[in-house]
């Protein structure tokens, strides 16, 4: 079937006025590269009822265990695990809406945390597109994720300099021609393993690439404590956050820096927001192993 429409696309594709998308085609092997010493990585994406990270629950997790090179090549993949789980209360209409997942496709569903804890014991990294979310998520429910290293793909690779427009999963797939059913967590999950296998045009490098460089590369949240209040928007428009101090959190606007970033943005800080006064602000230090955990106060 598909050779019989092919040439069809390709006509299309000629065409100024047509764009062709193609089913995203699974794969287990990726690249033929030997590699001594591969590492493995985890793709992970869940569904769940809800978005208060406190509150929601995982009604569905998987995971893509896969072989990667130190410098970011994607060799195959290892495992696959998928399982649903029924959660206390009954899943609303509109989470069916949105994961396709009902009450009756869930019932007598666990899922086993040794099993959870067997999948990713020798996993070096665990990626997620929106880590910020699924991170602390998963580290409810199965404490081997608090251990592990972690990177967003969402967060931590420049889509937008690197020609893509939006930062949706199903919209950066599509933007490489491809569509895919964007609904389950599985399906997610086998979609972001080949958007990061993919090189980029301009870096001719795997996305994944940068993303494993960007996690690797601490970095520092400066909180701007006791920052006037008058301030306020000017430190939002600048991507400060503020945390309530609830819960043993600092009271302070915050915000995360690279190296090279630091110290221009406290001397900011310095001359705009603190009238020139000499500063001395608390920090933290963050690795890929704090980073998106909901363990790292704020």
């Amino acid at each position: 079937m598909l050779d019989l429409f092919e040439p069809l696309a390709h006509e299309l594709e000629a065409s100024p006025n047509h764009r062709v998308l193609r089913r995203l085609r699974p794969r287990k092997v990726f690249s033929d590269s030997e590699c001594a010493r591969p590492l493995v990585g985890i793709i992970l994406d869940c569904e769940t009822t809800g978005l208060d990270t406190n509150q929601a629950e995982v009604i569905e997790l998987a995971m893509i265990k896969f072989h990667y090179t130190a410098d970011g090549i994607v060799l195959r993949i290892l495992d696959e695990f998928s399982e649903l789980h029924q959660p206390k209360a009954p899943i609303s209409p509109e989470i069916t809406r949105l994961t396709g997942i009902d009450d009756e496709m869930v019932r007598g569903c666990t899922i086993d945390p040794a099993e959870v804890e067997a999948f990713v014991a020798d996993a070096s990294i665990v990626i997620a597109h929106h880590a910020g979310f699924d991170r602390p998520m998963v580290e409810r429910f199965w404490s081997c994720f608090k251990t592990r290293d972690w990177a967003c793909s969402l967060n931590q690779i420049p889509w937008r300099e690197n020609g893509f427009e939006g930062t949706r999963l199903a919209y950066l797939v599509g933007q490489l021609g491809l569509y895919y059913d964007a609904h389950r967590a599985s399906d997610d999950c086998v979609a972001l393993l080949h958007l990061i296998s993919t090189p980029f045009a301009l870096e001719q490098k795997p996305a994944l690439a940068t993303l494993l460089a960007n996690a690797r590369e601490p970095t520092t949240r400066l909180y701007a404590q006791h920052a006037p209040f008058e301030h306020k928007d000017l430190l939002k428009s600048r991507g400060y956050r503020w945390s309530s101090g609830i819960g043993g959190s600092r009271k302070a606007w915050w915000r995360d820096l690279s190296a090279k970033d630091f110290a221009a943005e406290l001397e900011y800080l310095r001359a705009h927001i603190f009238g020139g006064r000499p500063v001395d602000l608390p920090t933290t230090r963050i690795t890929a192993l704090e980073r998106y955990s909901s363990a790292l106060a704020e």
